[in-house]
């Protein structure tokens, strides 16, 4: 019986200890420094198109002058444009371009063609006038047949009548 007894008690201080033990309920605590990767991870930053590339000549110069309707003269700011073609192109005096004249999708084929010669043609010389080397530069006119708007309305119209400078060798890819 002394044995019974003591068993029971034995049990007795057993579940007493344990129900008294504290019982911590808190998280750890997290490091959110922010930690810098290691210098063979790290990588470089986009910062625009590579220089002498063809997404720099545009970005920088422009590719594309606009004209008005059934016109070949430069305007005030197709001038801009090609002046800083032209800078440009004296930064990078190994590239070639191809000035393409466009036109809207009113008028004969004859006549769009000629027209775009005509605004191809007005592009190239104001270059020249710029200092860039006439053998750098050729001219082609698509007239109607390369539209970049489809819709048949003025505001896409206007974007049609243009001519696109394009960079053709010499340049950085």
């Amino acid at each position: 019986m002394k044995i019974k007894l003591f068993a029971i008690a034995a049990l007795g201080a057993f579940a007493t200890a344990c129900a008294s033990t504290p019982v911590e309920d808190t998280a750890p605590v997290r490091d959110t420094r922010p930690v810098d990767p290691p210098a063979e991870v790290t990588q470089p930053v986009e910062t625009g198109p590579m220089a002498g590339s063809p997404g720099d000549f545009v970005a920088t110069a422009g590719d594309r002058v606009f004209y008005g309707l059934d016109r070949h003269d430069l305007s005030d700011e197709a001038r801009a444009t090609l002046r800083r073609q032209a800078a440009w192109l004296a930064s990078y005096p190994g590239t070639r371009i191809l000035v393409a004249g466009n036109c809207d999708e009113r008028g004969t084929r004859e006549y769009n063609l000629a027209l775009g010669a005509r605004r191809a043609s007005a592009a190239r010389t104001y270059l020249i006038s710029q200092g860039v080397d006439p053998s750098r530069i050729s001219t082609t006119s698509y007239g109607k047949e390369r539209p970049s708007c489809t819709q048949s309305s003025e505001s896409c119209w206007a974007v049609n009548r243009n001519a696109t400078t394009t960079l053709l060798s010499g340049y950085t890819n």
